[in-house]
């Protein structure tokens, strides 16, 4: 049997001396960015767009292909998506320059729409025997210019740079507040000091008219069995939550190379929806850890409350979300696809629906 909650991985070393020193901002605090500069003709009734991380593929492009590729169809239907939101680590193993153009540029060459991002562990990483380079270097060429550009290393794509204003950063929407937080190196994430003050002032100055989405690439909860979950960023995000009063609607993290969907009970009576969409291409899946397997744990306080709704650990996939406002009630829907490895057809094999107003 396999765990139907989060799991801590026993025995795990400190890796925090792996932090790495962010870049400067390109634009200006408090680093938002609206959607209607990027997509002038952004919809008020209705906002579409894709999420998945980890895509990189080192070994297997098939993988991270069969994804995209879905993903691009789906633009051809009703419903298409308005772009997509990455969920970091577009590169293995570490953020150098040259990695960007066969595993992010070619591969998305022929995807329809824009695409935004937080970096992932791998993004924020140094390759120690290259020439020196700064961490999130590259990134911050691809995603973080003060307007767009062709890129020196994208082997003459088509796809520019973006203006995202800083490694952590607000993508603001008519119906959805999209907080970016940036965790850094180490293997359950890191967060500053600065970045928790700009985060607490996020939470408080969110519209409480729209949905509040939160998303890390370091995923909180969590049952596979390479990670497991990082009780660092529970605390983070609890701590933030008990601050200000105000919990996001729904959390999206990758780090994790499957799909889980955990429901957060609090006392009030509410319910938060934590979701991990790593399965993005990168070449290894990550299982659900079996009850059996003395690695694992599931006894935390933090854990409390926390079941795990559904998952997909043996398939690539990505995220649809759909957010909807009708008589000022706004309704998000999450849908997960998975992609089959021998057809490369997606297939629906989540949903789940919130309500807010």
């Amino acid at each position: 049997m396999k765990y139907t909650t989060p799991v801590i991985k026993k025995d795990q070393p400190d890796d925090n001396y792996k932090f790495k020193p962010l870049p400067s901002p390109t634009g200006k605090y408090p680093y938002h960015l609206a959607l209607s500069n990027i997509i002038p003709d952004t919809s008020a009734d209705q906002l579409i767009f894709h999420m998945a991380g980890d895509t990189g593929s080192v070994r297997r492009p098939e993988s991270q292909k069969g994804v995209i590729d879905e993903m691009a169809a789906q633009y051809l239907t009703a419903n298409a998506p308005n772009f997509l939101y990455h969920l970091g680590d577009l590169v293995y193993h570490y953020g150098e320059a040259l990695q960007y153009d066969s595993q992010f540029f070619k591969p998305y060459e022929n995807y329809p729409g824009p695409i935004f991002a937080i970096a992932g562990n791998h993004d924020s990483d140094v390759n120690p025997d290259t020439p020196p380079y700064n961490s999130l270097d590259a990134f911050t060429k691809v995603f973080c210019d003060t307007s767009p550009h062709t890129i020196t290393f994208s082997g003459n794509s088509r796809r520019k740079s973006m203006p995202q204003p800083n490694i952590y950063w607000t993508l603001e929407t008519p119906l959805a507040t999209i907080i970016g937080l940036h965790s850094n190196v180490p293997k359950y994430g890191v967060i500053t000091t600065e970045q928790r003050e700009w985060f607490i002032a996020e939470l408080k100055a969110a519209d409480p008219d729209k949905m509040l989405i939160v998303c890390v690439h370091h995923a909180p909860y969590s049952a596979d069995i390479n990670h497991g979950s990082s009780l660092y960023m529970i605390s983070f995000l609890n701590g933030a939550y008990t601050e200000t009063g105000i919990r996001p609607d729904i959390v999206f993290s990758g780090h994790v190379h499957n799909y889980q969907r955990f429901s957060k009970a609090y006392a009030d009576g509410t319910s938060t929806p934590y979701i991990v969409a790593g399965a993005g291409g990168f070449d290894e899946l990550h299982s659900i850890a079996a009850i059996e397997d003395e690695r694992f744990t599931a006894y935390s306080p933090l854990f409390a409350d926390v079941k795990l709704e559904n998952y997909c650990d043996d398939r690539h996939g990505f995220l649809k979300i759909t957010v909807t406002k009708e008589n000022n009630l706004l309704s998000l829907t999450g849908e997960y696809y998975s992609v089959n490895p021998i057809t490369n057809k997606a297939l629906l094999s989540d949903s789940f629906i919130l309500h807010k107003g």
